[in-house]
């Protein structure tokens, strides 16, 4: 069976570049990037390189990266070490109500350390109000984090006027970037954000490293203790080829943007319009416009969305409900909730999510494969229409 993956927000296959770049550091150029001899300083200047290209996809100065373990220790780094540094001056966090439970879980652990948080909602397509933002901050406000896309539906986030309106305040701003660095468009210093988190197995980099934008100035207080690694704020022996390949992979990022993103969106289109066309009973969740160029989330009515995961797996095709990280729950997105989705249509979601690897013919295939299981698991549902499909 020809197999086709799917499931691109939920990771990436290493970019074959990628992995002949980080190769050589597993066992010829292994030196530990903290040691003065030659094997070290080898290790040490591939780390820096990496930090130059990181820096260079961002629009960032490259003293502003620090690599992390994943997005989202670089997520917890952010919240937990601001509200650490920050406490004097206020107790207060904004984040959404549609974040990834990196942010999520983080945030709700502050809550037990007593800090007040505020769950801005979401119009039904997944999207803040700024101005909304602007009337919950208070003088007690030290941390906006809302997130720069859904990793669920895809929408993307006004993160330029909110981090604007954040800064009118003299608040901190900070952005979960995981699903959009190097498959859109990621300027720091137009975002105007102060702290954002990126994780290189989104976008053809390796599993197990991440990294934290810093703004110049941002107080932080570290996590992790130990050793002076990432100017002491990040401790822990350097994850040398780990680092190598996010590095090599914002290198092909910025080399190949324009292209992915146009790959990617003319994919999206051509899936919308089949389903549009062959499909009863769905709902398209999410911006139509304002979304990642290779993400389209669907809720199918009368059906669960796991069942129609398993089906599509046995026909070769890898896709998702939501987020990899909640896979195995029975409850319905919290996403989808807060988007005024019932609940009993939000457990029928289905997450397609296109890579550069994907193609035109995997898109009908998948299609046809997908009304032939939805017309399957109908006619079994206990809940299908009268009329059937």
């Amino acid at each position: 069976m020809n197999r086709v993956f799917l499931d691109h927000a939920a990771t990436t296959p290493v970019h074959p570049k990628v992995l002949e770049t980080m190769i050589p550091y597993f066992s010829q150029k292994f030196g530990n990037a903290s040691s003065l001899h030659s094997f070290g300083q080898e290790a040490y200047q591939a780390v820096e390189k990496a930090r130059e290209s990181l820096a260079r996809l961002l629009n960032a100065d490259s003293r502003e990266i620090l690599f992390t373990g994943s997005g989202t220790e670089a997520d917890n780094l952010a919240l937990r070490g601001v509200a650490a540094k920050m406490k004097a001056r206020g107790n207060h966090i904004i984040t959404s109500a549609i974040e990834h439970h990196a942010i999520g879980h983080t945030t709700a652990y502050l809550e037990k350390l007593g800090f007040q948080l505020t769950y801005l909602p979401v119009n039904q397509y997944g999207q803040v109000d700024p101005e909304n933002l602007r009337q919950t901050i208070t003088e007690n406000t030290i941390l906006v984090s809302i997130m720069h896309a859904n990793n669920e539906v895809g929408t993307i986030q006004p993160i330029a006027e909110c981090s604007s309106i954040a800064h009118e305040r003299g608040v901190l701003f900070h952005t979960d970037a995981v699903q959009t660095v190097g498959n859109i468009a990621v300027d720091v210093k137009s975002l105007g954000v102060d702290l954002l988190s990126l994780s290189a197995h989104k976008f053809y980099g390796p599993k197990g490293v991440g990294a934290l934008y810093l703004r110049k100035g941002v107080p932080l207080e570290p996590l992790i203790l130990g050793g002076s690694q990432e100017r002491g704020i990040r401790a822990g022996t350097t994850n040398v080829a780990g680092i190598v390949g996010l590095g090599r992979a914002a290198e092909i990022a910025l080399a190949e943007l324009p292209q992915r993103v146009q790959h990617n969106h003319a994919l999206r289109e051509q899936l919308i319009d089949r389903l549009e066309r062959n499909l009863s009973d769905f709902q398209l969740t999410g911006h139509r416009s304002e979304r990642l160029p290779g993400s389209v989330s669907i809720c199918v009515q009368y059906i669960e969305g796991e069942s129609m995961l398993l089906y599509l797996d046995q026909e070769g095709f890898a896709c998702s409900s939501g987020s990899a990280c909640t896979s195995g729950s029975l409850e319905p997105s919290h996403v989808l909730l807060a988007m005024g989705i019932e609940p009993g249509l939000a457990q029928g979601s289905l997450r397609i999510s296109l890579g550069h690897d994907n193609s035109v013919e995997n898109v009908n295939d998948f299609c046809r494969a997908l009304l032939v299981v939805v017309e399957r698991l109908r006619a079994m549902s206990p809940f299908k229409k009268k009329g059937g499909f």
